[in-house]
């Protein structure tokens, strides 16, 4: 049998339209993570000079691990259960401690985030630094990262103060920062929730493990409240900073000519620029009024009374 002649194409209507051009955008390629590496090596060097400074032999006999560790050897367990230096070691190389930060000395509300109490503290805060810092990194590169990291250190530092009301607290650690990369990672999740598979789980996860290290600051000799007053910056920062297009966005310079643009989506939802707007005006009032409130009662304290007739 022949074949049918070829359907002839429909004259009124003219030929098909030609096909929609098809393009894909390139992957992502992730940051090369270098700051967090070198905040963890800073932070080790730093208590190594710490050490050498403490200088407990020369003050002890009881300095543990000095056979092996010389002038750098730890103060004696009764005087420091976390294997480091002395408390006034401590607060001449730039703790934090509120009646000092009234009396003039700004700079301990940052240097104070680069010193630890101990070996056993240093570890588990470097540990913490490198499971949430490097992936926080390679997604959204070292500039946001440090200002992440520093100004949510400073929130924690500022909080730590506005809570001492007795201003006897020496307080050092960089859990403030730490916490604020936690805060960051659930705003992240939250402004840029379009983009994620398995929400709920992915955001149950995380608030489990951020009440877990919440927690912990409830043991005794613990700053609570730079963990708290970190997290609460880098939560807020996370709208500002680490904003992300929505899903299904794509950057005008991959679309190819000849696309029908009238079905392009925008970089990003309304409410996310709501959010990020929010956040800033939140954070820029956080740490004015707390600042400025930790200048006026040191004023207020330094002023003399006087009786008026």
């Amino acid at each position: 049998m022949g074949k049918r002649p070829p359907i002839p194409p429909d004259i009124e209507h003219g030929p098909p339209p030609p096909a929609r051009p098809q393009f894909r955008p390139p992957i992502p390629v992730p940051w090369v993570a270098w700051l967090v590496p070198l905040i963890l090596a800073a932070n080790f060097i730093t208590f190594a000079t710490t050490m050498y400074v403490n200088d407990c032999p020369a003050r002890s006999d009881e300095c543990l691990l000095f056979d092996v560790l010389g002038r750098l050897s730890f103060q004696p367990i009764k005087e420091n259960m976390l294997l480091g230096p002395s408390i006034p070691t401590l607060r001449k190389l730039g703790a934090l401690e509120r009646r000092l930060v009234e009396e003039g000395e700004r700079w301990r509300l940052i240097s104070c985030i680069w010193l630890h109490g101990g070996f056993l503290h240093l570890m588990a805060n470097m540990i913490s630094l490198m499971c949430i810092g490097m992936r926080l990194e390679q997604e959204f590169g070292f500039m946001r990262i440090g200002a992440l990291y520093v100004i949510s250190g400073l929130g924690g530092s500022l909080m730590s103060c506005l809570t001492d009301s007795q201003g006897e607290r020496v307080s050092v650690g960089a859990s403030g920062a730490l916490f604020g990369l936690l805060g960051a990672m659930l705003s992240e999740l939250i402004t840029n929730w379009t983009i994620y598979e398995n929400k709920c789980t992915a955001l149950m996860t995380l608030v489990l493990i951020i009440v877990l290290n919440l927690s912990v600051g409830f043991l005794p000799r613990v700053d609570n409240s730079a963990h708290f007053g970190g997290f609460l910056a880098g939560f807020f920062l996370g709208f500002v900073l680490l904003l992300r297009p929505q899903y299904g966005y794509v950057s005008p310079k991959y679309i190819p000519p000849g696309y029908d643009m009238k079905h392009k989506k925008s970089k990003h939802k309304c409410y996310q620029h709501i959010l990020m707007y929010t956040s800033l005006a939140v954070l820029l009032v956080g740490f004015i009024s707390g600042y400025t409130k930790l200048l006026r009662e040191h004023t207020m304290q330094s002023v003399p009374l006087r009786d008026f007739n």
